[in-house]
């Protein structure tokens, strides 16, 4: 491998960060009862905690524990056991295939190892 190839996808890499859709900030709007997500590019995305069903039945400070998985695709509430893609939340999923209000959707395993339980696929 060039030095050339090597500075090559490290600019590809910059370039993804920059333009895909990945969080930079998660925090939970307790007036609004909403998930509000920075994201990389500057945009916010926003969501009514209560179409999700693991957090309709959550309390504010659970729900405020939300935090940013790996590289931004995902929020995670450890007291929870709640994982939710950031793709699928803003393709308007918030719950599974076939069944209304699922509480959890599947970012994919990687070199990580596997994927926590009870993550439903969602992407």
């Amino acid at each position: 491998m060039t030095d050339d190839m090597i500075d090559a996808a490290l600019e590809r890499g910059h370039l993804a960060q920059m333009h895909e859709c990945r969080a930079a900030k998660a925090t939970y709007d307790r007036h609004s009862r909403q998930v509000v997500i920075e994201l990389a590019n500057g945009c916010v995305f926003a969501f009514p905690s209560a179409l999700v069903e693991a957090l309709r039945t959550a309390d504010d400070d659970q729900i405020a524990a939300v935090e940013i998985l790996g590289q931004g695709y995902g929020l995670h509430w450890e007291a929870l056991d709640l994982d939710l893609s950031l793709t699928g939340l803003m393709a308007g999923r918030f719950g599974s295939r076939g069944t209304e209000g699922a509480d959890r959707l599947r970012i994919g395993s990687g070199p990580s190892g596997p994927e926590p339980r009870g993550w439903i696929d969602q992407c």
